[in-house]
């Protein structure tokens, strides 16, 4: 059954592990992800996830009486997608541990910023993941997407990069978006860009109502086209690099998704809390102490359709 962050919160009865969980819920896209088990087919747990990828849609018809219908099937991929281990650890010295708590608590501290780095992590590899590359990364949505019909490239790029260019441009950007959702098999849940397109976003809600900007319960600013929930990704763990990058060009990419389990979703294994964290022991010989914060997971897109990108949008 699938395990979403609420689920591993609802199991925890620690305060760290809670505080690490919520670091995680404060992306959209890790909180609103429903994790399928990877199981074996003669049971037990499993690091490998095997699924049907749909490829092409079923088609149907009229007939004429007496004839019959032309044999069409939906056509299917196998994908094998591996589960992937994600985290870091951090060392803190027992003393400090122990008596400079007056203005941070130490452990908490290092624990919620290596969750923040792991968040980042997941995120780099949704969108840049490639398992032919860097192999302890899975494959993410620019790799899975990449000459499918989902992959909308205007022949001009579309120049959002001022505010002079936002308004004459807007509506082509809006048309090339539609088209590029018309693709989809489902109205996109995300929308997933780096920071220069979500401001020109920013600047396109002053002009069109359907797009909207309001406050979340963690007081996190929520943007929407329609429904769609817009994601900024931020930036690489450890650097300054955005996790989706913009070209030498100044064009950037931005990409759509249908969260679900039957289009894009996680996957994680069996029968475990989804978040791990190990938390330094105190009372261990050893002046310093370690802890760790770690996920296994992946994402897998179970229909081409429920994903796509728009691509050659100039932001800068």
């Amino acid at each position: 059954m699938p395990i979403k962050l609420a689920d591993a919160k609802q199991l925890s009865q620690d305060k760290l592990t809670d505080a690490v969980i919520d670091e995680f819920a404060r992306s959209p896209i890790i909180n609103a992800l429903p994790f399928d088990n990877t199981v074996k087919a003669q049971g037990g747990r499993s690091l490998t996830y095997v699924h049907n990828r749909v490829t092409t849609q079923p088609t149907a018809g009229s007939r004429a009486l007496n004839s019959e219908y032309t044999p069409q099937e939906t056509a299917t991929t196998q994908v094998v997608t591996n589960l992937k281990v994600m985290g870091g650890a951090f060392e803190v010295d027992r003393v400090i541990a122990r008596d400079e708590v007056q203005v941070v608590d130490h452990v908490t501290f290092q624990s919620e910023q290596k969750a923040k780095a792991t968040v980042a992590s997941f995120h780099d590899q949704m969108i840049n993941g490639d398992s032919a590359i860097i192999a302890t990364d899975f494959d993410g949505l620019d790799k899975v997407l990449t000459g499918t019909s989902t992959e909308v490239t205007p022949v001009a790029n579309i120049d959002l990069s001022t505010t002079g260019a936002v308004t004459n441009t807007y509506r082509a950007f809006l048309y090339h978006l539609r088209k590029m959702v018309g693709k989809m098999s489902g109205a996109p849940t995300h929308i997933l860009m780096n920071s220069d397109m979500y401001t020109a976003f920013q600047a396109i809600s002053d002009i069109v109502p359907n797009i909207t900007f309001t406050r979340n319960e963690m007081g996190d600013e929520v943007g929407r086209y329609g429904s769609a929930i817009l994601v900024e990704m931020g930036d690489k763990p450890g650097s300054s690099d955005p996790i989706i990058g913009n070209a030498a060009d100044g064009t950037t990419s931005l990409y759509a998704i249908r969260v679900g389990m039957d289009g894009f979703h996680g996957v994680s294994p069996d029968g475990t809390d989804l978040i791990n964290i190990y938390a330094p022991d105190m009372n261990a010989p050893g002046a310093v102490k370690k802890g760790e914060v770690e996920i296994v997971a992946a994402t897998v897109l179970k229909a081409t359709k429920a994903a796509a990108v728009l691509r050659n949008i100039k932001v800068v």
